[in-house]
């Protein structure tokens, strides 16, 4: 795998897209010592289960563990902090780790009671876990979801959970993205794989998920948040701890020079009704037979449009989904190759959500 690639797979089974995922990526060839140091960072910032959008699909982290496993690799811990408040054995507890760690006699390493090295980088002076700094391989597992503070989470971020409390204090009072930059080029994962089968539509905290059942993998933190902001309908400006984190050196935003991997298509199961701040955004949709990852993604864009105060001017219904291919209708509009016999169409299978972005904004007013 190399560092310019993304390799995204769709399904719904978090188990066995995970497995699609490492197949593909050739773990051997990344981890050549069976006696490495492998540490699991997973998203468990608060304790809710990840229907609700906000944490790392346990199956996930299980996966990787028998992949692992079934390949010689026996020094592998799981390590995380949930956030300021928040019981990170509560986290545990919750989601099944104690019994994970216990049938894969795999570590439990709570971030706030592990020992810290002071570490600085770009200015910024910081408390960071000791495991993390010492680990010889770290697979970061971030979910890619909205944060009403820094816009979007998914890479870069997740690593806040590898500080001290007073440290997350301290990024806090300074504005979240100069020491979020700053944390990445003191230790950034070697390898994230993204859980965003339902991540939220705009809280860390979960409530607002939205089906979009994918997931990617990729080397480089920053080209993976260039990407998945460019999912859920921002660009790299809308979210500055990207090009900080680039200007510190810890990889590259160019998406030109990305190499996209797309192991399969989108499945075909319905997708589910959005609840909670989602479900008006689908009163702009016609979705009919709709893949997940399409729709999840039209919703994601809708919101954006909706944050910048131009959905209400919207005079168009969009359509979407499987039921449209075939259709010829000059007065509809559409997202997705299914829908490139209507009217106007945005091709993609799916689109990304910053594209859906400026296709809606070039419609105008509806031809009479």
């Amino acid at each position: 795998m190399r560092v310019n690639d993304i390799i995204i797979t769709y399904g719904s089974d978090p188990s066995a897209m995970t497995e699609t995922l490492l197949n593909a990526l050739s773990i051997e060839s990344l981890i050549t010592d069976k006696d490495s140091a492998i540490v699991l960072k997973p998203n468990l910032v608060v304790a809710a289960t990840p229907d609700g959008g906000a944490t790392t699909h346990p199956e996930i982290v299980v996966a990787i563990i028998e992949h692992l496993k079934g390949r010689g690799y026996h020094n592998i811990a799981i390590v995380e902090s949930a956030w300021i408040g928040e019981s990170t054995e509560r986290c545990f507890a919750l989601h099944g780790y104690h019994e994970i760690s216990e049938r894969y006699t795999v570590p439990l390493i709570d971030v706030k009671r592990d020992q810290y090295v002071k570490q600085r980088a770009g200015g910024i002076t910081m408390e960071v876990s000791k495991t993390i700094l010492t680990c010889d391989f770290l697979i970061n597992l971030p979910v890619l979801k909205g944060h009403c503070q820094t816009a979007m989470t998914c890479a870069l971020k997740n690593m806040k959970g590898c500080i001290s409390d007073s440290s997350k204090r301290q990024f806090h009072t300074q504005g979240l993205h100069r020491p979020i930059a700053a944390l990445n080029a003191v230790r950034s994962a070697d390898l994230v794989i993204v859980d965003s089968i339902c991540g939220d539509l705009d809280f860390e905290e979960g409530g607002n998920p939205v089906e979009t059942n994918r997931m990617f993998a990729c080397r480089d933190s920053v080209l993976c948040d260039a990407f998945a902001a460019s999912l859920i309908g921002f660009s790299c400006q809308d979210i500055p701890y990207i090009h900080l984190a680039e200007d510190l050196g810890v990889g590259s935003s160019d998406l030109e020079a990305m190499h996209l991997i797309q192991l399969n298509e989108p499945n075909e199961q319905p997708v589910a009704t959005p609840t909670g701040s989602a479900s008006y955004l689908s009163l702009h949709t016609e979705e009919r037979s709709a893949c997940s990852a399409c729709y999840g993604t039209l919703i994601h864009a809708l919101k954006r449009l909706d944050e910048g105060g131009r959905l209400q001017s919207l005079k168009h219904t969009i359509s979407i989904g499987q039921e449209f291919k075939g259709v010829d209708d000059p007065s509809r509009v559409g997202v997705g190759i299914c829908t490139k016999g209507l009217g106007k169409s945005l091709a993609g299978c799916p689109p990304k959500a910053i594209d859906m972005i400026e296709f809606i904004k070039t419609l105008g007013e509806p031809s009479q």
